[in-house]
Order: structure tokens, then C-alpha cells, then sequence
């Protein structure tokens, strides 16, 4: 399994508007509603409810938010540069301008722990993050994303 598994163009949101990290997942909740053909606000409770159990704000601007949702037919990524850098409970306390949302199916817990680990994998690159912040468009970044990912395989 690839990012290009994962991760559709239409899946990927460039330079969106968020002053704050509730706004960004509500974005990113709006997004996936259409391309998991489930409702924003099922996935909107699953990404909060995994947000109380600690900021998916991974560091170095990045955040990971990811969450099981009964009925969802696959994993489903989504990528989203901000247009400025919100506040995310960050590990490191750093505001957060680079997301990737995973939302698996409820019973697929292997697969989203190796899709985790992919995604991690990527956005901890320095080059990887400087090539995605440095994008000008959506199909730039999605194009950076499935291609560096693949020197990262594993």
C-alpha cells in the first residue's frame, strides 16, 4: 500500500482558510464527507473524540488527525496545506500549516496502522515538508505526496 492508495486528487486541499485547528478539521470533515460518501458530522465526532485523547499535532507543523469509522468502505486520506498556520496543541508547541487526515473503516486496524506509519513517515522528510509548503497549486502537492512517498516505502 502506497500514498497513492490513499490519497486521491480530489483529496487534496490547497492554501485553505482555518484560524484554528477546529476550523481546519471542519475543512478537512466537509472534504472527506464527499469522498467517503459519509456524512461531515460522523467524521467531524470521530477526528474531535481522537483529539481528547491527545493533539494529533505531530510536530514541525505537521499534524496527523485519524480516526475508525464504522461503515467507511476504505481507508481514505486527505491532505490539506493552510494558507496560514493555526494553533494545534502540537507536541512541540509549534502551529500547524501541514495536515494529513487518514479516516479507515472500523474494522481495519492493521491496514490503518501501516497507512499511520506511511503518512509519518513522509511528513517527518524536512525535504519532503519544505517541497509541500513550497506547492502552488493542489495537483503540486498531490503530485510531491505520492512521489516522494515513494522513496519512503517500506
Amino acid at each position: 500500500m502506497g500514498l497513492q492508495d490513499l490519497l486521491k486528487p480530489q483529496g487534496v486541499l490547497y492554501n485553505i482558510k482555518a484560524r484554528c485547528k477546529r476550523e481546519a478539521l471542519h475543512e478537512l470533515a466537509e472534504a472527506a464527507s464527499g469522498l467517503a460518501d459519509m456524512p461531515a458530522s460522523n467524521i467531524m465526532a470521530t477526528l474531535l473524540e481522537r483529539e481528547q485523547l491527545g493533539s494529533t499535532g505531530v510536530g514541525d507543523g505537521v499534524a496527523i488527525p485519524h480516526g475508525k469509522i464504522e461503515g467507511l468502505g476504505e481507508i481514505t486520506g486527505l491532505l490539506a496545506r493552510l494558507e496560514t498556520p493555526v494553533s494545534f496543541d502540537a507536541l512541540d508547541d509549534q502551529p500547524v500549516d501541514l495536515i494529513f487526515m487518514l479516516l479507515a473503516p472500523a474494522n481495519a486496524t492493521a491496514a490503518h496502522l501501516k497507512a499511520l506509519a506511511k503518512v509519518s513517515r513522509l511528513l517527518r522528510d524536512r525535504e519532503a515538508r519544505d517541497a509541500l509548503r513550497g506547492a502552488d497549486s493542489a495537483e503540486a502537492l498531490f503530485a510531491i505526496a505520492t512521489t516522494d512517498l515513494k522513496h519512503h516505502a517500506a
